[in-house]
C-alpha cells in the first residue's frame, strides 16, 4: 500500500503544479468561470454587496438587450439597493489628471444628481453638478478644474444634494506646475481580465509606488461578450463590485483603452462575421458609460485619444474598431491620419505610444498585430518618427499573455524599445523567450506584474527607467534609458 501511495503521490504532484496557473481550464479562475464565482474567489469582497450583483446579474444575463432600465423595474433589485444603502454601484474612477483639475466618473443605483466636495489644508471647494442617466446607464462624469497645482485633496460624493458617500481612498494628487515638474511616474498593463481586479495584494503594489496615473491597454473587465450588451454591462458592474479595484479607482487617475476580449471575443475586430455595425456601436457606447476618458475617438467612431501627463504626451490607439475597415489597415485611415498629426506635434520631451496588442513581430509571428495587419502602416509611423527626429518615444503594448521587452533595429541605427506587460492577470500566454530572440530584454509568465516609468528631466538628467514590478512589490527587470538612447539617429 505504501508503495502505491508513493506512486500516486508523484504522479499527481506536477498534474497539480500544472493546473495552477490563472487562465487556465483546471485552474478555478479562467475565461468560463461565472461572475460570482469571480466576486467569491477574492476574500475582501463584500458578501452583502455580492447579494446585490446576484440579483443584477440575473436580470442583465437575461436578455442580450439588458440595461439598467430593467434593474429600475425590479423590486428585489431596488428593495437591496435599498435596505444596504447603496448609492453607489460603481467609481468614483478617477480620469484625466491635470495641474489644475481632474475628472470623476460615478455610476449611481438610481438616476441622481450628483456632486462632489473637495478639501485642502481646510479649504472646501465645490464641484459643479451632473446627473446620471438610464441612458448613460446610470452613469455621470465631473470635469472639476480651478484646483491648485501639486495639492493633495481628500473628496466626498454628495447624491441628491443630501447623501454624502466618503471613503478614505478617496484622495488624490493635482500635477506639479508645468514649467517646474522634474519627475512623472506613469504605471501601465494589460489582461486584467475579471479576476485580476479583485487582487488587493497587486493594486496595493501599484499604489505604493504613488503613480501619477495609470494605463490599461484592454483586456480588462469584459469577458468575450461579442453583442450580449447585458453581459458587457454585467461585466463592468462586476469591476465595481470588487473591493481591490474600488479601493485604487478612487485614488489613482485611470486611462483605458479595448483590445479583443474587451471589445467582441478573441481576436476580433472591426464588425466580426454575423454581427452588424449597430452592434459594434452599441459596444463602444457601454465602453463609453464605463470608463472616464478624455475622449473616444473621432465623429463618434473608435476609442482612442491623446493626453498629457507631467513630462509625458501619451497616445493610445484603437487597434480594434477599425480592423476590418481595409484589409490592409489596422488604425484604420482617419485614425492613422489622426495619429501621424500626434506624433509630429508631440511637444512634451517624451511620448508614450500605447496599442493593445504588440508592436513587433517576434511573439505569435505578429499574429492579430501590426506584422500580420499592416506591416506598412507600421513603418510610415517609425519613420515618421525618424524622419522628423522625434525623441522620446516608448512603444508599449499588451494581449500575448506574459510580459516581454524588445528593441526593434532599424536600418538607420536606431532601435525602438517596446515594453510588452500583459501580465496584470498572470496568464500563461506564448512562450516567454526563445534563444533566437537576441534582442529581448526581459520575458515572463504566470506571474501578477505592471510595469512603470519614472521620467525625470532636469538640467543634468534627461532620461527615463523602466521597471517590471511584482505583486509583491519586488522589481524583476528594470532598465534605464537617456533622451539619447530614444533620439534617432540624424
Amino acid at each position: 500500500m505504501r508503495i502505491k501511495f508513493s506512486l500516486v503521490f508523484f504522479i499527481a504532484i506536477p498534474f497539480l503544479l500544472t493546473a495552477q496557473h490563472f487562465g487556465e481550464s483546471k485552474h478555478s479562475m479562467n475565461k468560463n468561470t461565472s461572475n460570482m464565482d469571480v466576486l467569491k474567489y477574492w476574500k475582501t469582497n463584500s458578501p452583502k454587496k455580492a447579494e446585490i450583483y446576484q440579483s443584477a446579474l440575473n436580470i442583465l444575463s437575461a436578455s442580450k438587450e439588458a440595461s439598467y432600465s430593467d434593474l429600475l423595474l425590479n423590486e428585489k433589485y431596488l428593495e437591496l439597493c435599498s435596505k444596504l444603502e447603496l448609492h453607489l454601484l460603481g467609481g468614483p474612477i478617477l480620469g484625466e489628471i491635470k495641474e489644475h483639475g481632474i475628472s470623476i466618473w460615478l455610476r449611481t443605483s438610481i438616476p441622481s444628481k450628483i456632486q462632489v466636495s473637495l478639501s485642502s489644508e481646510n479649504k472646501i471647494f465645490m464641484s459643479e453638478t451632473s446627473y446620471t442617466k438610464i441612458e448613460n446607464d446610470l452613469s455621470g462624469l465631473l470635469k472639476i478644474d480651478g484646483l491648485t497645482d501639486d495639492t493633495t485633496y481628500s473628496y466626498k460624493v454628495i447624491i441628491n444634494d443630501s447623501i454624502e458617500v466618503s471613503d478614505d481612498n478617496y484622495f488624490f494628487k493635482t500635477l506639479p506646475n508645468k514649467d517646474e515638474i522634474k519627475t512623472t511616474r506613469i504605471v501601465f498593463g494589460s489582461c486584467l481580465h475579471r479576476w485580476g481586479l479583485g487582487n488587493s495584494q497587486l493594486f496595493s503594489a501599484i499604489k505604493k509606488r504613488k503613480p501619477s496615473a495609470m494605463l490599461l491597454l484592454g483586456d480588462i473587465a469584459v469577458q468575450d461578450r461579442d453583442n450580449h450588451l447585458g453581459m458587457h454591462r454585467a461585466d463592468y458592474l462586476l469591476r465595481d463590485f470588487q473591493t481591490a479595484w474600488s479601493d485604487f479607482a478612487c485614488n489613482v487617475p485611470i486611462y483605458a483603452s479595448w483590445d479583443d476580449h474587451d471589445y467582441f471575443n478573441n481576436d476580433e475586430s472591426g464588425v466580426p462575421n454575423g454581427y452588424i455595425d449597430q452592434d459594434r456601436d452599441n459596444v463602444r457606447q457601454i465602453f463609453k458609460n464605463s470608463w472616464n476618458n478624455p475622449s473616444y475617438g473621432l465623429n463618434d467612431e473608435g476609442i482612442y485619444f491623446k493626453s498629457k501627463i507631467g513630462l509625458c504626451e501619451v497616445v493610445m490607439t484603437d487597434n480594434r474598431y477599425f480592423g476590418s475597415e481595409e484589409k490592409s489597415s489596422f488604425l484604420g485611415k482617419k485614425q492613422m491620419e489622426w495619429l501621424k498629426m500626434q506624433i509630429a506635434d508631440c511637444k512634451s520631451p517624451f511620448l508614450i505610444l500605447s496599442c493593445g496588442s504588440m508592436w513587433s513581430d517576434f511573439v505569435s509571428n505578429g499574429k492579430d498585430s501590426w506584422g500580420v495587419s499592416d506591416s506598412k502602416g507600421r513603418e510610415d509611423i517609425f519613420k515618421l518618427i525618424e524622419d522628423r527626429n522625434i525623441s522620446g518615444v516608448l512603444l508599449i503594448s499588451g494581449d500575448r499573455h506574459g510580459a516581454r521587452g524588445f528593441t526593434i533595429q532599424r536600418e538607420s541605427g536606431f532601435e525602438f524599445y517596446e515594453f510588452e506587460v500583459a501580465s496584470l492577470g498572470a496568464r500563461i500566454g506564448p512562450p516567454k523567450t526563445k534563444p533566437e530572440w537576441t534582442n529581448q530584454l526581459y520575458g515572463i509568465d504566470g506571474t501578477f506584474a505592471f510595469g512603470e516609468f519614472t521620467f525625470k528631466n532636469t538640467t543634468d538628467e534627461k532620461h527615463v527607467d523602466f521597471r517590471l514590478i511584482k505583486e509583491d512589490g519586488n522589481i524583476l527587470y528594470k532598465k534605464r534609458l537617456s533622451l539619447n538612447d530614444l533620439t534617432p539617429v540624424e
